[in-house]
Formats: structure tokens, C-alpha cells, sequence
């Protein structure tokens, strides 16, 4: 089984796309199933691990699958197993929170948040701050940046998961598909094309506009975006988050 894991807005369907070329390359096929998630999207809800051990072993050996999901035991001894090439992407977080605002405000109506974004919050800065901060005083929390990545660190501790940057798709892609043909076979699937072939048509089978919810796919967009302020309150928030996930060297940008 291949499975495209990722922190929200950080290139879930780019992966997803990536993997969907591996049926031309040897056993695999699109499962056709629903993103496996922790929360549900329209009430904000976390889902009990048994619900969602139960989708993950609705997928067949082979079948390629996609969602977003915590680090808990029971689902990373599911997608460690052998025979699982597991993957999870992850996105500069300022980045993430900028697009935040935008698929909810833009993309998606019926999420939890929507109505709050686009009646109470009257402007992209408001909402910006609203998506670093979180909203912890309402009935379901919605936590801070920080604390709503914090569940997702785990996958970065595992040698059976490759762990992706999706600047990296945008800046280094034929090196980062290698990277993904590489842990497949690693896995055990078994491709009928060697590793250049593949990787080229890995490459063929990214189409962006083929996304729901692709919007312009920048690296660093948050630097339009982010005013002093913004920033004070995401290092403030934030800590050392970007430190550990490889984006900054210090706290001082």
C-alpha cells in the first residue's frame, strides 16, 4: 500500500498525484477511497482511533490512499507494517497558515470555521492572526499553529516513513521524486521500469489543476502576507517550530 500522510495545506494532493503514477510502474492501484483524517472537516470532531483504523484497513495490498493524520501508536503500527510505504509532507508552517485562510474563506463552505472566517473576521490580517492563534475560547478548540503540529511530529522520528517537503516538489522535483520511487521499492513494490523511467513518469502525473483545492502553489508566499505583527505573534507562538522542521536556522528572520 502506498500512503500519502500530510500536516493540512501542505501539498496532500500533490503526493497523492505522485503516487497515482505508480499503477503504470507495477502493482498499484487508486484505491478510489475518501481522505482517512483525524478530524471531521464539518464539525470539527476528533475521530476515535478505532474509526480510523477501520478506514486505513478497508485498503487493499497495493491500493494507493491519502489523508491527514496524528502520530498516534495504533495508526503508525498500521502504516509501518510491511508492505506500507508510508509518506508524510510537510509545508513551511507561515505558509500553511496563509493558505489556511484562504481555503477557508475561499474553498471551503461547509468546514466548521467558514461562517466564523467570513461574517465575524472582516479582513485577510484579522483572519491570518485567527489561523496562528487558533480560537481556543470557542466549543470545539481550534489550537494554535504550534499546537496543531505538534501531533504531526512524530512521523519525523520513523525510519519507515519518508518524510517530504513540498517546497522541495517545487524546487528540486526530480530529486524529490527519486526520493519517493526510492522508498516504494525500499517497501518492496516492485516496478516493471528502472529509476529514471519512473521517475519521469511519476513527474507526468502531476497536474495541479487537477487539485481541488491547489491554489497558486508558491514557496514563501508568506512574506506578502505576513505583516511585523504577524510575525511577532507567529515567533511568539510558534517557538522553535520552524527551527525543527528545517525552515530557519535561529529565530531571528
Amino acid at each position: 500500500m502506498l500512503f500519502a500522510n500530510s500536516f493540512p495545506k501542505s501539498g496532500t494532493h500533490l503526493l497523492t498525484q505522485v503516487l497515482q503514477g505508480f499503477p503504470r510502474l507495477g502493482p498499484a492501484a487508486d484505491s478510489g477511497l475518501p481522505a482517512v483524517v483525524t478530524f471531521e472537516g464539518d464539525t470539527g470532531q476528533a475521530r476515535p482511533a478505532a474509526a480510523i483504523l477501520a478506514d486505513l484497513k478497508r485498503f487493499l495490498p497495493g491500493d494507493i490512499g491519502y489523508g491527514h493524520l496524528h502520530a498516534m501508536p495504533e495508526v503508525v503500527d498500521r502504516l509501518c507494517q510491511a508492505g506500507f510505504a508510508a509518506y508524510f509532507i510537510l509545508r513551511d508552517p507561515r505558509d500553511v497558515v496563509v493558505s489556511h485562510v484562504h481555503y477557508i474563506t475561499e474553498m471551503e463552505p461547509n468546514h466548521i470555521h467558514h461562517a466564523y472566517y467570513t461574517n465575524e473576521l472582516r479582513t485577510f490580517d484579522e483572519r491570518l492572526r485567527t489561523s496562528i492563534l487558533g480560537l481556543p475560547g470557542v466549543e470545539i478548540p481550534f489550537p494554535d499553529i504550534a499546537a496543531r503540529f505538534a501531533p504531526f511530529l512524530g512521523w519525523l522520528e520513523l525510519p519507515a516513513v519518508l518524510t517530504l517537503r513540498f517546497e522541495d516538489f517545487i524546487q528540486d522535483r526530480a530529486e524529490t521524486l527519486g526520493r519517493v520511487f526510492d522508498h516504494a521499492v525500499t517497501r518492496g513494490f516492485a516496478s516493471r521500469l528502472e529509476r529514471s523511467a519512473a521517475i519521469a513518469v511519476l513527474e507526468a502525473s502531476i497536474d495541479p489543476q487537477r487539485s481541488p483545492t491547489f491554489r497558486s502553489g508558491k514557496v514563501g508566499s508568506w512574506r506578502a502576507r505576513f505583516s511585523p505583527d504577524n510575525t511577532r505573534l507567529f515567533k511568539q507562538v510558534a517557538g522553535d517550530l520552524l527551527v525543527r522542521l528545517g525552515y530557519e536556522r535561529n529565530l531571528d528572520w
